[in-house]
């Protein structure tokens, strides 16, 4: 596929490494020539500088056989030019990024494929999507749900009184009978280990879970944590993404919303009716105390300072808080939500990418996710008559050592599979596995 990327910041160079290892003929078009520089020092693709509106630009790009353009550019004009204009010199597919919600809430109204425009994606309306997810569980620093939960994917991190401490992973599940949940992964520093049998379990160990809805239970029991209701939530930061997850989630949780800058409190106050906007600093920590921060059951901090929200969050977690998550514009920061204490830390610009990538992929593969922090994804993928999955049972497969199936969906049921279990064609299946697995994956889906 003939993919052409307008805009090299953040959003286009993950999307760009991301598309780089599927064998995609990728060039990125930006005006920043040191940036593309960069970009080619890196990755094994085409650039072009210059204005990605321009009709010489395009024409340079061949945007004529493009299969796809999709323009990520800082700028949500030049986005909506760049698609409009390519599509109109043959690009066969267009994705672009937009800033203003009111885009998307109006798009059946506004009917932009007439225009040219095939997508919309807004990494702030994402991002809040995501949160609204983690804050589903307290006790979750990831979760993904499948088939409208009848299966979930979870992340929960032992505590320093653990019952699996020291136990070996054949050990633990002796306390469990009933399958409803497997054991994926366990993540160990910079670490992804597809767990067996005799591998033990140690502190600060990140343990990764597929498991059907009634089956939490069983995980709660076996790491020895116990659910927390969410109830008072605390967001730093009226930002584009603390508007849209202040919106999203008024009528579930009680919300403070903290904003420094005072003409954006009116607008929030006015925005969100159902939402305490206060006026204040939230990088100080005693402005903090005295707005509840030791009563609140969640805290999200998404201010445009990565170093605020980080800092903050700790600050929050220090107070007892249940759960932390922090916006942070490094990807690079990611790997550290292991090591400072915070629930999860997210990157707006990793989740669009993310999602563009998963456009890019649909088909057979009905979502694949990435994982904040780690070297691995979660594929669902609906089973056709000649996959090579479906000819012997699960353990007969010789599947990758380095990924794992980890739930079935079948005639609308969850299964959580043993070895001997054959997949059949309509079957729904999730599957975990490290990145450099993916391609040693899919030869089983075909």
């Amino acid at each position: 596929m003939k993919i052409v990327i307008a805009g090299a910041g953040e959003v286009g160079y993950h999307l760009a490494h991301l598309l780089a290892e599927e064998s995609h003929d990728i060039l990125l078009i930006d005006t920043d020539k040191a940036r593309l520089e960069y970009v080619e020092h890196n990755l094994d693709l085409m650039t072009v500088t210059g204005d990605s509106t321009s009709y010489a630009v395009l024409q340079q790009a061949e945007i004529s056989k493009a299969d796809l353009l999709i323009a990520v550019t800082s700028s949500e004009a030049t986005n909506i030019a760049t698609a409009i204009i390519g599509k109109k010199l043959g690009a066969r597919q267009t994705i672009t990024r937009i800033n203003k919600m009111e885009y998307l809430i109006h798009k059946d109204i506004l009917d932009l494929k007439d225009v040219g425009i095939d997508e919309l994606i807004s990494p702030e309306s994402l991002t809040a999507r995501e949160i609204k997810y983690l804050l589903k569980d307290s006790l979750s620093t990831d979760s993904f749900r499948f088939e409208n939960g009848k299966l979930v994917f979870t992340g929960i991190q032992i505590g320093a009184n653990s019952p699996l401490l020291g136990k070996t992973l054949a050990e633990a599940m002796q306390s469990i009978p009933e399958r409803r949940f497997v054991i994926i992964a366990i993540s160990r520093g910079s670490e992804v280990i597809i767990p067996k049998g005799e591998t033990q379990f140690y502190p600060e160990d990140r343990i990764y879970f597929i498991t059907m809805e009634e089956g939490m239970e069983d995980v709660l029991k076996l790491t020895g944590r116990h659910k927390q209701q969410i109830r008072k939530l605390m967001v730093l930061g009226g930002s584009r993404t603390g508007r849209h997850l202040a919106r999203k989630l008024a009528r579930k949780y009680q919300i403070k919303l903290i904003e420094k800058e005072y003409e954006k409190c009116l607008q929030l106050a006015d925005e969100l009716p159902d939402v305490l906007v206060i006026h204040a600093d939230g990088s100080d920590v005693r402005t903090l105390e005295e707005e509840g921060i030791a009563d609140t059951d969640a805290f999200v901090a998404v201010t445009g300072n990565s170093e605020i929200n980080i800092i903050s969050s700790l600050v929050a977690k220090n107070h007892g808080v249940k759960k932390t998550i922090a916006l942070v514009d490094n990807v690079d920061y990611l790997n550290l939500v292991q090591n400072i204490g915070i629930t999860s830390l997210i990157n707006k610009k990793v989740i669009a990418a993310a999602f563009i990538f998963r456009y890019i992929r649909k088909g057979d593969i009905v979502a694949l996710t990435n994982i904040h922090g780690l070297d691995a994804e979660v594929l669902e993928f609906e089973v056709g008559d000649a996959c090579k999955i479906t000819r012997k049972p699960i353990k007969d497969l010789h599947f990758p050592p380095d990924a794992v199936i980890g739930g079935v969906i079948r005639n609308n049921h969850a299964i959580i599979p043993s070895g001997k279990l054959q997949i059949q064609a309509g079957d729904k299946v999730v599957i975990f596995a490290r990145t450099d697995s993916i391609h040693k994956v899919e030869k089983f889906l075909k």
